[in-house]
């Protein structure tokens, strides 16, 4: 293979070749590096290349790997990270005027945990502002290589982007309502939303604290527990993650599904939630599932049709607090979405607050009470397929102030459980359809097999945007 066919390679076929030294950390991060340099204005996936940092950490792992010190799967591997994460040396802007200059003096957690795996990081990728809402992209928006003309879906846009377009091997993205599993259907890739202290937040830009996940958005199920297993863990820097050691998600794999229980939450299938080119593909996923003896049953979950407005009060208040400061001094820097959001936040009263945590409560619970009768739930991850890329997106009405009732994420947002969308099928207009897989607090590795017995399934993982 030369050098022009190394970004086709899945990281795990990647990480066998520079285990057995047949291709150097150098060489492929310079592979990677121009194709950025040569297609990324199409995609407009990064908001800051770090060259001159990849091919030092590129050169570092050569050395070591040619001493015999390989540290593991993803050592030499290049990567993409959402520009929420602060990287030392790196500005990290949040995809935001206010943090457009901002160089962090120190690595979030996830990114010291990513070097000491030995992994490369190429750079920073395009997010909406702050990982808010409303479709602001102070940096432009990303393209979604399928069509350049849609969207990638939020906030982890760029890391989808990049991912899909084969520009990296595999990424970081950010998960509060769905900003890792959206990207990761529209742009027919593998996005895990780990279980909500199974990775540390430190130094990342927080959003909703209840909420907030950090992830992999990669090609293949297989590269997303590879990903994963180097970024989970505890961290005293982050009381909130677990005490409990990190499996090998890779290894978790292994194994067929037979006699495993599943449950497809019928109201996430309705017209008014799913379209019908959207619930035929799921429904085929199903049916693929029962044919490698899953045994598949519709249950009802009445309050998660109602978990994108159930999920709103938090995803205003909480960021409002957050931002305090900026909302007084520096209002008018933030996009027209945002700000009404913003102030919106600040002015709800406790009593809605309070409202909508009982309701999470009562929607997590009824999502937790059906894992005594099935060992995964399975949605649409959206009802729709990738949407137009819309100048001047802004609020003009109670209705579309509401945000997306088509995206099905934030039942598990809401549920602090883990779920990961997998490529099930294309729309009419050869965009791609996932399927979301959700599980237990603390059962990453039950949803990453289901998902992985199913890709293998199907050749969804191996087609290619024709925008590459």
């Amino acid at each position: 293979m030369s050098n022009d066919d190394i970004h086709l390679l899945t990281l795990a076929q990647l990480a066998q070749r520079i285990q057995r030294k047949e291709v150097s950390p150098v060489e492929v991060t310079e592979a990677y590096l121009d194709r950025i340099d040569s297609l990324d204005f199409k995609f407009n996936s990064f908001i800051t290349v770090s060259r001159k940092e990849a091919l030092q950490a590129a050169g570092e792992a050569e050395k070591e790997i040619a001493q015999g010190n390989y540290r593991g799967p993803m050592h030499g591997i290049p990567l993409a990270v959402k520009d929420q994460f602060w990287t030392k040396g790196i500005r990290t802007t949040g995809g935001s005027r206010i943090l457009a200059d901002f160089v962090p003096n120190e690595d979030a957690t996830v990114i010291s945990k990513l070097k000491q795996a030995g992994a490369v990081i190429l750079g920073k990728t395009t997010l909406t502002e702050f990982a808010m809402g409303g479709g602001i992209e102070r940096f432009g928006p990303p393209r979604n290589p399928w069509n350049l003309d849609k969207r990638t879906g939020g906030s982890s846009g760029g890391s989808g982007a990049a991912t899909a377009a084969f520009l990296c091997a595999t990424s970081l993205g950010e998960d509060t309502g769905g900003s890792i599993r959206w990207p990761a259907t529209w742009c027919g890739l593998v996005g895990h939303r780990p279980s909500w202290g199974r990775v540390s937040r430190y130094g990342v830009m927080t959003g909703v604290w209840s909420m907030d996940t950090v992830g992999p958005i990669s090609r293949t199920v297989e590269d997303a527990a590879i990903t994963l297993t180097a970024i989970a863990g505890q961290d005293s820097k982050d009381p909130y993650t677990w005490n409990t050691p990190v499996p090998d998600y890779r290894k978790a794999l292994d194994g067929g599904i037979k006699g495993l229980r599943v449950g497809l939450i019928r109201e996430q299938m309705t017209p008014e939630m799913t379209d019908v080119e959207t619930r035929d593909a799921v429904l085929k996923a199903t049916t693929v599932l029962e044919e490698m003896g899953a045994i598949v049953e519709e249950v009802s979950l009445p309050l998660t049709r109602h978990s994108v407005e159930l999920s709103l009060v938090p995803l205003l208040v909480e960021p409002a607090m957050n931002h305090s400061g900026w909302i007084r001094e520096r209002l008018a820097d933030y996009g027209h979405n945002n700000r009404v959001g913003l102030l919106t936040g600040s002015i709800l009263p406790a009593a809605a607050y309070y409202k909508a945590q009982k309701l999470r409560t009562m929607l997590r619970q009824q999502v937790l009470d059906a894992f005594d009768s099935y060992d995964v739930l399975i949605t649409p991850t959206s009802g729709k397929a990738a949407q137009p890329i819309m100048d001047d997106q802004v609020i003009t009405s109670k209705e579309n102030a509401v945000g997306i009732r088509y995206l099905h994420t934030r039942i598990f947002n809401l549920a602090s459980s883990p779920a990961i969308s997998v490529p099930c099928g294309f729309s009419s207009d050869g965009l791609p359809i996932g399927l979301q897989i959700g599980g237990l607090p603390g059962a990453d590795g039950i949803i990453m097999k289901v998902a992985h017995s199913y890709e293998q399934s199907s050749d969804w993982h191996n087609r290619r945007p024709p925008n590459i």
